[in-house]
């Protein structure tokens, strides 16, 4: 995944320590651990794409004791800032991150048989292409039976719901033209076409939405 550097309403604050702080994941944190109660598996093996800061890696794993969360991310200022979250939580559940790009073909042969996977704030920020081939790869990650989140912004029905997605994707557009919010009802074809099932469209605050799909079991 090419690192795409993201409008300042976008972007994390500065290092401190080694640890960034992203707002939208501090705002998110609860809602997301919410839902992950409502529908991950009990106990597993559980990956993170695009960690992001590690805010949300320590917060599911005191959230859901069950899983073993593995953390990954690209960059490597991320990756320290997800160690010292993780450091810092004193939770044995959080293995050390992964660099891992999502994007790029052949990393679900990687990392198999994951009991659930999580990406949290990427589509709107990658191409389709490279969107397409994460929900591929993660397909191919899962264990039969298993599931896959999706939380973020999407265009719904081909249209931008409120002021705010409107000029937040025009933002993204204007910076790098193969970045913007990815429409609700092409995803969930993607999700199919890589041989997943979609079993909730939930509705979140700040006009997100979540997907949860799952891969069949044999």
């Amino acid at each position: 995944m090419p690192v795409r550097p993201v409008p300042g309403s976008a972007s994390v604050a500065a290092p401190d320590d080694g640890k960034l702080f992203a707002p939208a994941a501090a705002r998110n944190s609860g809602v997301l651990c919410d839902l992950l109660a409502e529908v991950a598996p009990a106990e597993g093996r559980a990956l993170e794409l695009a960690s992001g800061t590690g805010q949300h890696a320590a917060a599911y794993a005191a959230r859901l004791p069950g899983l073993m969360w593995q953390p990954s991310e690209v960059e490597d200022v991320r990756l320290a800032s997800i160690r010292t979250y993780a450091e810092e939580s004193g939770l044995k559940n959080i293995l050390p991150p992964v660099q891992l790009d999502a994007t790029a073909p052949g990393w679900g042969a990687a990392h198999p048989g994951q009991d659930l996977i999580v990406l949290v704030n990427l589509l709107h920020l990658i191409s389709e292409g490279e969107a397409r081939t994460l929900i591929r790869e993660a397909a191919a990650a899962l264990a039969p039976g298993r599931r896959f989140v999706i939380y973020g912004p999407f265009l719904r029905g081909g249209e931008l719901t409120s002021d705010g997605d409107r000029a937040f994707h025009a933002a993204l557009s204007a910076h790098d033209p193969e970045m913007g919010y990815k429409d609700d009802f092409d995803v969930i074809d993607w999700l199919h076409g890589a041989g997943l099932e979609l079993l909730q469209a939930v509705e979140m605050p700040a006009n997100n939405l979540a997907l949860v799909a799952e891969k069949p079991a044999i």
